[in-house]
């Protein structure tokens, strides 16, 4: 490892426009070729904005002041943007977190990740495309012949987040930046992206990377500098940051990490519900032996659900786990009416949904709901919140008169104050939006939620608040949930009973507890064992899911 730095930051200072107040102040940190440093806090702490900058990707109003800001010895404040579009890519890689954002939705992935290849190498196009199959491969990415071929919205977000990563490091980047590279992930194939980026971090490469997961920051990390408020408060080693921690913000965020692969109270002493259950024995969600196949863009026909079957009683929840591809998303979309099985049936409270008219579908869709992982891009970016739910309460069939009311009801409900009614969406944290996404699901009065990565893309804190929420709303209101995730820890957290899916086939299910505890199908021990741990040096400190459970 050299003496000089591959990155030096002194001061910096970060405002978007001149009248606006600084979102960084004055942070200073240093990166060593072969070093990983770990960037960890909450959302606006200035963690984006602080990577974003040293890639020269915080747009045109940004104002950067530093007394020093240099990429192995260049002064990064004399960069125009004809200079960094010679390091990026080349350099300096890049992972985002949003991938269907970040992916050019009008070509294949393949040509996405060839991109870096023909701007900065010799390669011949055989040699580029060969390369990409690699990555492809490297990253994890099942059959990656096919998947080179296809756009992005036609793969699942863990595969779309694989195809960034090969992107990023197809050039073998001196810096690679990675903001949440594990997020959208389930834990086998977040087990062997954590590897790849381990193989990366040779002499000569350095990492910076943004997560709000601590058992990823303490397997990938040498340092971990805590922001808040756009200032570094803790900075040091990974042991001494994550296993003695001095400042008490950097105590908080360990703290909510570890509530969210806790219960807070045993199933069977939790408060009853405040709706006495009628037909208590009777499922509200029953799914039979359902079947689903597409054809792949090489014309053959691929089953993705295979003679699925589950149950989902009042006041319940069921977690769906399994690896990205495993058939979840399509399972959720046919509960859901977004896509029509090719065998088997779904009956919800009681009634056959597949054979419903179109006029009882929409009576029947008002009991299931749904709250999606990503609530922003499912609100109208015009609407204020008002409008939001008060659009939610016109489909639910609210007279006018009532929106008002009933909107601020909602509000209250998931513990907003009525203020944010003339607030757009983007004008809010992730946590509001998300709680903002599960009061417009409430709107109708549904009888089964379904919870597709709610939490995956927001920080520790904020996952355990809305966890809690969930949990809170399923006791009060008798609902049924229906809860996706790739966290077993939050699988554990939330779930009375666990469905885990490969390739499209239920491979295991029972009570989350005996499966967690027993598990008997050689995919759910793979599962288990690949959760990272919160380590210190090569030992296990603590295991979250173990003390959970």
């Amino acid at each position: 490892m050299s003496n000089v730095p591959l990155i030096e930051v002194q001061d910096l200072h970060v405002r978007f426009g001149a009248q606006t107040a600084p979102t960084l102040k004055g942070i200073s940190f240093e990166l060593q070729a072969g070093e990983c440093l770990a960037l960890v806090g909450e959302s606006g702490s200035g963690k984006s904005v602080t990577s974003r900058t040293l890639a020269g990707l915080t747009g045109a109003n940004a104002i950067i002041q530093a007394r020093r800001l240099a990429f192995a010895g260049r002064d990064l404040r004399q960069f125009d943007e004809r200079s960094w579009r010679q390091v990026r890519g080349a350099q300096i890689g890049f992972v985002m977190q949003d991938a269907l954002g970040s992916l050019d939705p009008l070509r294949p992935v393949g040509k996405e990740i060839a991109e870096p290849l023909l701007l900065h190498t010799e390669l011949n196009r055989a040699q580029r495309e060969a390369k990409v199959i690699e990555l492809l491969r490297a990253v994890g990415v099942p059959e990656p012949e096919l998947r080179a071929r296809q756009y992005p919205h036609q793969l699942s977000g863990g595969l779309r987040q694989r195809a960034l990563i090969a992107s990023a490091i197809a050039c073998n980047p001196r810096l690679l930046i990675a903001d949440e590279p594990t997020t959208a992930l389930d834990t086998t194939v977040q087990a062997q992206v954590l590897a790849l980026l381990e193989s990366l971090r040779g002499d000569s490469t350095a990492m910076l990377i943004v997560s709000h997961d601590l058992a990823v920051v303490s397997r990938l990390a040498n340092r971990v500098a805590v922001m808040h408020n756009g200032v570094i408060v803790e900075q040091g080693s990974v042991d001494q940051v994550l296993h003695d921690p001095q400042h008490p913000y950097t105590q908080y965020l360990l703290r909510a990490g570890r509530a969210v692969h806790f219960r807070r109270t045993p199933s069977a002493a939790r408060p009853p519900f405040a709706l006495v259950p009628t037909q208590q024995d009777a499922p509200l969600l029953h799914v039979k032996a359902l079947s689903k196949a597409f054809k792949g863009p090489d014309g053959q026909l691929r089953t993705v659900v295979n003679q699925v079957s589950l149950q989902l009683r009042r006041g319940k929840t069921l977690g769906i786990v399994g690896e990205s591809g495993s058939g979840k998303t399509t399972l959720t979309r046919m509960i859901l009416g977004l896509e029509t099985p090719d065998s088997g049936d779904i009956q919800i409270n009681g009634q056959p949904w597949l054979t419903l008219s179109p006029a009882q579908k929409r009576q029947v869709r008002r009991s299931i709901q749904v709250v999606f992982q990503d609530p922003l891009s499912s609100f109208d970016p015009r609407y204020n919140v008002r409008k939001v739910l008060f659009e939610a309460l016109q489909v639910a069939g609210h007279q006018r008169g009532e929106w008002p009311r009933r909107a601020e009801e909602l509000l209250k409900l998931v513990h907003l104050d009525a203020d944010l009614l003339e607030r757009r969406p983007i004008e809010l944290s992730g946590g509001q939006r998300q709680r903002i996404a599960i009061a417009r699901a409430l709107a109708a009065g549904p009888k089964i939620l379904v919870c597709d990565e709610p939490v995956s893309a927001l920080d520790v804190s904020v996952q355990a608040q809305i966890l809690e929420l969930l949990d809170d709303l399923k006791r009060r209101l008798g609902l049924a949930c229906l809860f996706i995730s790739h966290d077993l820890g939050v699988i554990n957290h939330v779930s009375d009973d666990v469905l885990v899916m490969k390739d499209g086939v239920a491979v295991e299910s029972g009570p989350v507890r005996e499966v967690f505890d027993h598990p008997q199908h050689p995919y759910t021990v793979a599962l288990l064992e690949a959760i990272p741990h919160l380590e210190s040096g090569r030992r296990v400190a603590f295991d979250f899911l173990k003390l959970a459970i």
